[in-house]
């Protein structure tokens, strides 16, 4: 769990709330500021998540924290695959639903507005997939628990998440990225400051790699495995039931 980063800090207000509202302020540009903030990198990092579902030959796919639909519309691109798609931010969602009407997709992906603590789902998914949303959790444990419930024996897990280098140079470039740039760009562009430099913060604080895997196997998970991506700015974790 995230402790002491909110987006506002409005104490009547829970972190959760802070976050989704948070999400629904940015949601018109979160495609356009991401593509920067990543130097377009995002589409290849998805790229590796969408190879592990498709080498897994999953029937039935959820995607967690979905936001505008990067992961879902590109899971869209495996034939026959059924995708549900679950977000609490609806802004984000509505998005999503103007992609999925002008890419024809709608009847391939069936948007939900779901808590990912508290899913509205039973143990009916070969596959879920969360990217870039875990660290926003309010209780990681939770989600984690509630992922590895909708999953049917044997299925998996696949997280795409920020995480902190260990190694000159990324480590210096990416503490300058999350805690100087994030906060400037999205002053700048998004009109946020408070909500980017959220994400920045909630980057350092997340816990990554063998954390990560540990936590996951706390949960129950077997077979758990991460891969650092360009450098340990990203890394891709993949866990089974």
């Amino acid at each position: 769990m995230i402790k002491n980063v909110t987006p506002y800090g409005d104490s009547d207000l829970s972190k959760k709330e802070q976050v989704t509202l948070m999400f629904d302020r940015i949601a018109q540009k979160y495609d356009n500021l991401n593509r920067v903030l990543s130097l377009g990198l995002d589409k290849g990092w998805r790229k590796r998540l969408i190879k592990l579902v498709r080498e897994q030959k999953a029937v039935d796919v959820l995607d967690v924290a979905t936001g505008t639909g990067d992961v879902a519309i590109a899971l869209s691109k495996i034939p026959n695959l059924k995708i549900d798609a679950a977000d609490l931010s609806t802004q984000m969602l509505a998005v999503q639903d103007k992609q999925l009407e002008k890419l024809q997709l709608k009847d391939r992906i069936k948007l939900h507005v779901a808590d990912a603590e508290k899913l509205p789902f039973d143990t009916q998914f070969d596959a879920v997939t969360v990217a870039f949303g875990i660290r926003n959790f309010a209780n990681l444990e939770k989600g984690l628990g509630e992922m590895y419930r909708v999953l049917r024996p044997d299925g998996c897990l696949y997280i795409l998440e920020t995480s902190k280098p260990k190694k000159f140079p990324m480590r210096q470039a990416h503490y300058i990225m999350s805690r100087i740039l994030i906060p400037l760009i999205g002053k700048l562009f998004a009109e946020d400051k408070g909500a980017y430099a959220y994400l920045g913060e909630s980057a350092a604080h997340f816990p990554d790699g063998e954390k990560m895997c540990n936590k996951l196997l706390e949960i129950g998970f077997s077979k758990v495995a991460h891969k650092p991506l360009t450098g340990g700015v990203v890394t891709l974790y993949n866990a089974q039931k």
